[in-house]
């Protein structure tokens, strides 16, 4: 059991919706700050106004891809982040880059962010930027360094978008290390954007996690719902409430609010593992 995810996500099976940034500055075509405050603030009306349990920043749309942020991105995130949290009624988090988590904690502490999604916590992999060591020992000891201690640790297993480097290791096998190493949820994704995870995986973590939280992390639509969200204990979601993939996309309030219906349609049926 997870108490720190508990705390945060009261509700059975909570929808997380992403707020997916466009470029931040010092990246080609990039927008003014006060706009991408202004994008990030609609987005997150019309996901509270579909009813999701909270809501997840992240700039995956800075490129050339890199392990961590430039000062100036840090900054404008930082900025987008307390605008986005002082409005916010739900909990907010964040994810700066698939690995700056260092940035991410302190941004999470600097702005009341309740937590923050880790794309490589456990697992050696290759991504676009470059290898990934798993680090978690560091991760624990700088979130309490900054004294973040309260910020929850939302953490990928062998993520969308990478190379798993280490031969025959198993998702359950990624699950317990991540359990171990101090994480307060796990998440399974697809193989990429916008792809569900298998059954098989969300089966293997779900045996290896039994009552810790695991959550879906990619792939939720209200046409599969019911079947992963009856192994997992609720999803991250951000392609199938956008009108697209591309950094322009803006969430839709009637996909939002029909996914949302969807869920707490099936509330009922399903075990409170948290």
């Amino acid at each position: 059991m997870s108490t720190a995810f508990a705390r945060i996500f009261p509700a059975c099976r909570p929808i997380v919706g992403m707020i997916a940034l466009p470029p931040l500055v010092g990246r080609a075509g990039v927008e003014a700050p006060d706009e991408i405050v202004a994008r990030a603030l609609s987005d997150l009306e019309t996901l509270e106004q579909g009813g999701v349990d909270g809501v997840c920043l992240e700039n995956d749309y800075d490129r050339p891809s890199q392990l961590t942020a430039s000062p100036e991105v840090v900054a404008c995130f930082t900025l987008v982040a307390q605008r986005v949290t002082r409005r916010a009624k739900v909990p907010v988090g964040l994810q700066v880059l698939p690995h700056d988590w260092r940035a991410s904690l302190a941004i999470a502490r600097r702005t009341g962010a309740r937590f923050v999604r880790l794309d490589q916590f456990v697992d050696r992999v290759r991504i676009a930027a470059g290898v990934v060591e798993p680090e978690p020992e560091a991760v624990i000891a700088y979130r309490e360094h900054i004294g973040a201690g309260d910020v929850a640790l939302l953490a990928d297993i062998q993520v969308k978008h990478s190379e798993l480097l280490e031969p025959g290791k198993s998702i359950g096998t990624s699950a317990r290390q991540a359990m171990a190493g101090g994480a307060d949820a796990i998440i399974v994704t697809g193989r990429v954007t916008g792809e569900p995870p298998s059954l098989a995986d969300l089966e293997a973590a779900r045996a290896a996690a039994g009552d810790f939280p695991v959550l879906v992390g990619s792939g939720v639509t209200p046409d599969n719902a019911r079947e992963l969200l009856r192994l997992a204990d609720g999803a991250i979601v951000g392609t199938a409430l956008r009108e697209s993939a591309a950094a322009e996309a803006r969430v839709v309030l009637s996909r939002v609010r029909r996914l949302v219906a969807v869920v707490e349609s099936l509330a009922g049926g399903w075990e409170h593992r948290h």
